[in-house]
């Protein structure tokens, strides 16, 4: 009785009474908090992560051992492979540089041989410094005035253009261009596209190796918007779309199909510009299924061999900006350690250091060098234990060098910018379609350095998982 009295005094005066204590909320873990921030991504995206103290205990696991689609991550895997297997990569890479020779059948007019030799980086530019194809040019016109073929051959690996799993329509952009032995100018044609008048078809610059039907259109308003469609294999090229009167060029580039042949249809127009008369036709030279008995009576004069950069810079290069072409050779050079440079040579070798590492072999799959091909799958887990493995490896200091670093450099060079992480974080990124991946290192607020995998897969078209991710990554830096 007492009580109801109490209360209503206390409603008469306006005394809130107490009420019975509810438990204090309990803190979220940092999993809990980290997932929060990964679910600002939106519904359907797949996210996989784990994070690894200095001890290689596990402070973060997302999903660590479902397999993902891991993007240019797949570009971690291959470099690790080449600091694992191949020697010499910091000297001049002498057995990979390009060659010229004549060779002569029974008296006739010589032939002139433009080979490769698995190198990424031999140039036509006209400023070339090194590794230059003028270079070869130069000693086929100072040894003769007339030869019959110009001969692209890119024998010295198998006829393995594209990797499984490569998707048909990044074959005739630069991102898909096809591997091959002897590669010039990263086997891209740079087209470039200038405004003209409302209406009018903008003009075009471009080595005339491909016939290009110019459907695009100048117009005074709207944005630029370019597209170019070439079925594979196709010399024939259709520009559509439009750019904006009074824009600055637009700069395309193009893949190459055929870069043996690409490769001599370049060295044919240096020569005859140094005098040398060409009286027969532009071809390639593939690896046959079998090897052709030697023609009788030719004779081979070997007139001048390149010596490219070490391969150590070509590895910095593949991670730094993620170039996918450069990935697919140092994949097909790690076959010819031990095989024909055929993919699944060089794929035994990524598969044997994965075991090294202590990989189990349902962690991966891997179909190509560059992660361009939608069948390579690993777990967050498996590329952890990658990163840990390979820091504590005598080139693991190098390698890590090749990664992006966070705000300041490659394809993080816009991320992380302003805070915490910016240069604190070391790291391969990766994009394809529907997905996102980062991997690599950050150090911490208390100045530890942790190792950690991140993937996002199944992304909606028009969404992106990227904010999350630096998101969450910020968090965990912040939180140990």
């Amino acid at each position: 009785m007492k009580v109801f009295q109490a209360a209503l005094l206390a409603l008469a005066f306006g005394v809130a009474l107490p009420v019975a204590a509810q438990p204090p909320a309990q803190p979220q873990t940092l999993q809990q908090s980290v997932e929060a921030r990964l679910r600002a991504a939106g519904p359907g995206v797949r996210f996989g992560l784990v994070v690894a103290g200095e001890d290689g205990r596990e402070l973060i696991a997302l999903a660590p051992d479902a397999r993902f689609i891991p993007a240019s991550n797949t570009k971690l895997v291959t470099t690790a492979a080449a600091w694992a297997s191949l020697s010499g990569l910091d000297r001049p890479d002498s057995r990979g540089g390009a060659s010229v020779a004549l060779e002569t059948e029974r008296g006739a007019t010589p032939d002139v041989v433009l080979e490769g030799f698995g190198d990424a980086r031999l140039s036509s530019a006209p400023d070339c410094a090194v590794d230059c194809l003028a270079a070869l040019a130069d000693a086929v016109a100072a040894r003769t005035r007339e030869v019959h073929d110009v001969v692209g051959d890119d024998s010295f690996y198998p006829d393995q253009r594209w990797s499984p799993g490569m998707s048909w329509n990044n074959i005739p952009t630069s991102s898909g261009t096809a591997a091959s032995a002897l590669t010039l100018d990263d086997n891209e044609l740079a087209l470039r596209v200038t405004p003209t008048a409302p209406g009018r078809a903008p003009a075009l610059d471009v080595l005339p190796y491909y016939v290009i039907d110019n459907r695009a259109r100048t117009v005074a308003t709207g944005e630029t918007e370019l597209g170019v469609d070439r079925l594979p294999g196709s010399n024939a090229l259709i520009l559509t779309g439009t750019i904006v009167m009074g824009a600055g060029p637009e700069r395309l580039r193009l893949g190459v199909d055929d870069p043996a042949h690409y490769a001599a249809w370049r060295l044919r127009g240096m020569i005859e510009a140094r005098g040398v008369r060409v009286t027969g036709a532009v071809r390639s030279r593939h690896r046959p299924p079998a090897p052709p008995a030697p023609a009788e009576g030719m004779v081979r004069e070997l007139l001048g061999r390149l010596a490219p950069p070490p391969l150590a810079e070509d590895l910095r290069l593949i991670n730094k900006v993620s170039q996918n072409l450069h990935a697919e050779l140092m994949l097909r050079r790690l076959g010819r350690q031990s095989g024909t440079g055929a993919l699944a040579d060089g794929l035994t070798v990524v598969r044997a250091m994965l075991a090294r590492a202590g990989l189990q072999r349902t962690d991966y799959d891997f179909s190509d060098g560059s992660g361009m091909s939608t069948y390579n799958r690993i777990t967050p887990r498996g590329m952890v234990t990658l990163l840990r493995w390979a820091a504590a490896q005598p080139w693991g200091a190098a390698w890590r060098a090749t990664f992006p670093v966070a705000g300041v450099d490659g394809t993080l060079a816009r991320r992380f910018r302003g805070t915490a992480l910016e240069g604190r974080l070391f790291a391969k990124t990766g994009s394809i379609n529907a997905t996102s991946a980062l991997s690599g290192y950050l150090i911490a607020r208390s100045g530890r350095t942790l190792t950690f995998s991140i993937y996002a897969n199944d992304v909606p078209d028009g969404a992106s998982a990227v904010p999350a991710m630096d998101a969450a990554l910020l968090l965990i830096a912040e939180q140990n």
